[in-house]
């Protein structure tokens, strides 16, 4: 693996262990980025801004590392003092990122993914195009997956009420541009098999003792064993081509089993695809790796 590949798969697995520590929030990061990466890409970005984008994507959040367990997973409303400790997630991320040398990929998404065009956003309040364009895509992409996914304190909804949400909202909490081209992607239906999933063809599945999400990985097979990271509870994968399903064994998993851990393979399936796009022929035409990167506001 070259020195880019290796910097790129210390980015990802560092988000993915932060996911990792919420049992509702399984594969939002891999759904994020690959909203991000269609939308940069329906806006006409250039391959190397997609990439980019795509990789601010799976880190915008990056610095809830740092929000306590409690109040990630709080199944009620969340208290004013409560809030304010989940607002600070943007700051605590770009701090995070400071000194990677790669941090110019991600730290426009990181730090402002949650400001909104009518300026009410955090943390800094910014508005309308003074909002990094990665951000602005972020956002919206950060925003649709958290509606239509299952949290502790209410059901995901459908695809088509959080697209309603989103129209409903552009200019205030979503760029105008953006969101319309958002929407076009639902409506062309590109936006399905994103939604539900932790990766290409393997959709979410429900813990049947607790409901958060247990994810099943690409190399699971009928038999194989996956775990509750909420409960506990162990479940028996059955697979039947692309069906899948999980059942409960009424075994509880052992430390070992509950251990956090970043999804390997799919990091690796990340860096190749993201690497791709930052080949030495694209940075011979482009200058400079740090230079090419800063986030643009366009």
């Amino acid at each position: 693996m070259d020195y880019i590949e290796e910097l790129l798969r210390s980015l990802y697995v560092l988000a993915s262990l932060v996911e990792a520590r919420d049992p509702y929030t399984g594969g939002h990061l891999w759904r994020v980025a690959q909203f991000s990466r269609l939308l940069a890409a329906k806006h006409g970005l250039p391959d190397t801004d997609v990439a980019r984008i795509a990789i601010g994507g799976f880190l915008h959040d990056l610095g809830k590392v740092g929000v306590p367990d409690a109040i990630l997973n709080k199944p009620g409303r969340l208290t004013d003092d409560e809030y304010a400790l989940v607002k600070t997630h943007p700051e605590i991320g770009s701090r995070l990122l400071a000194q990677h040398p790669l941090a110019d990929l991600a730290r426009a998404a990181v730090m402002s993914h949650h400001e909104t065009p009518d300026g009410n956003g955090y943390p800094h309040g910014l508005s309308g195009l003074s909002i990094p364009i990665d951000a602005r895509i972020v956002g919206i992409c950060d925003a649709f997956d958290a509606m239509t996914s299952t949290r502790p304190y209410r059901r995901g909804m459908p695809i088509a009420k959080a697209l309603g949400i989103i129209k409903d909202n552009l200019g205030t909490q979503f760029d105008t541009t953006l969101g319309m081209l958002f929407l076009e992607l639902g409506g062309a239906g590109m936006l399905a098999s994103i939604v539900g999933h932790s990766e290409p063809g393997i959709p979410l599945q429900e813990c049947p003792m607790c409901g958060p999400i247990i994810v099943v990985r690409r190399h699971h097979r009928t038999g194989d064993h996956v775990f509750c990271r909420h409960c506990g509870a162990e479940a028996a994968v059955e697979r039947d081509g692309d069906d899948i399903r999980i059942a409960t064994t009424g075994q509880k998993g052992s430390v070992a089993d509950l251990q956090a851990e970043a999804d390997v393979e799919l990091i690796a399936a990340l860096v190749r695809e993201t690497a791709y796009h930052l080949s030495r022929k694209k940075r011979r035409r482009w200058g400079a790796l740090p230079r090419l990167f800063h986030g643009a506001r366009a």
